[in-house]
């Protein structure tokens, strides 16, 4: 064999993959979640061999364009040959996919049937999901009961942005009875597992109870971790507040933010 061929048949997925089925658990995890550029050889292999885990893996790389050129369609593809093996992963990734016409046109109805299938198998997220649009009424009816029990399921998983969904619906009585003391457990439980909304609602919750000096590093930390538009919201919401201390720190974010976008947009000198 020449050594191109040889390199060639290094690189085959197969022999790919079974490097992979050495590895200690440890090594395959870090070869896996590497560098995108580095990970895609690896998880391609995997998902040309029909493992479901490579498929949901590339398909995500594809999706976002992480270390591959960016290809909705062909995720979706993967994803789709997932799900038909039963991955819930994949499952829910189709849903994704549907629900927002990643590669392919919108088809609500087939995104919540994706959704059902991999929440009523344990997936998290696909609980999450489904939760969604039951709250919302997108693509279903509308009921707050079945959003609850969905991002209950979830939550009760550990799911920290489910945690924050369910401490909302037992504050504002959406699915379920209210129950202020539920509430502020829930979004506890997702502030200390690192979810802004959750740091921002419980943060509001110390404020309410006169626990300002409590409250401050939990809302500091919710405008920090929060996306440009959520964070821009959360720091005028804050300046209005009456607390002086409060206050200053939504003032300081939003006149941050406002530097921030002037010197984005100024011409360069």
């Amino acid at each position: 064999m020449t050594a191109a061929g040889s390199i060639t048949a290094l690189n085959a997925p197969a022999m790919l993959v079974g490097a992979l089925a050495g590895m200690t658990a440890d090594v395959r995890r870090r070869a896996l979640a590497a560098e995108p550029a580095r990970a895609a050889i690896w998880i391609r292999a995997a998902a040309a061999c029909g493992l479901a885990a490579g498929q949901v893996c590339y398909g995500r790389l594809l999706l976002e364009g992480r270390g591959v050129a960016r290809d909705p369609a062909k995720a979706l593809a993967l994803f789709r040959r997932a799900a038909e093996a039963g991955d819930p992963d994949g499952l829910n990734m189709v849903g994704r996919c549907l629900e927002n016409g990643w590669g392919a046109p919108a088809d609500l109805a087939e995104a919540q049937r994706c959704y059902r299938l991999a929440a009523e198998a344990g997936h998290d997220w696909a609980q999450y999901n489904l939760g969604h649009l039951h709250l919302n009424g997108h693509g279903v009816p509308r009921d707050a009961g079945l959003a609850f029990h969905w991002y209950r399921r979830a939550a009760d998983q550990g799911h920290v942005r489910a945690m924050n969904l369910v401490g909302r619906c037992l504050e504002q009585g959406w699915g379920a009875p209210p129950d202020p003391a539920a509430a502020r457990d829930w979004y506890e439980r997702s502030a200390r597992g690192g979810y802004f909304r959750g740091q921002y609602n419980f943060g509001l919750i110390l404020a309410d109870e006169g626990r300002i000096d409590e409250a401050l590093p939990w809302l500091a930390a919710a405008i920090a971790e929060a996306p440009a538009p959520s964070r821009r919201i959360m720091a005028v919401a804050l300046a209005a507040r009456p607390e002086p201390a409060i206050a200053a720190l939504g003032a300081s974010r939003a006149a941050a933010r406002q530097t921030q976008a002037q010197l984005e947009v100024a011409p360069c000198s």
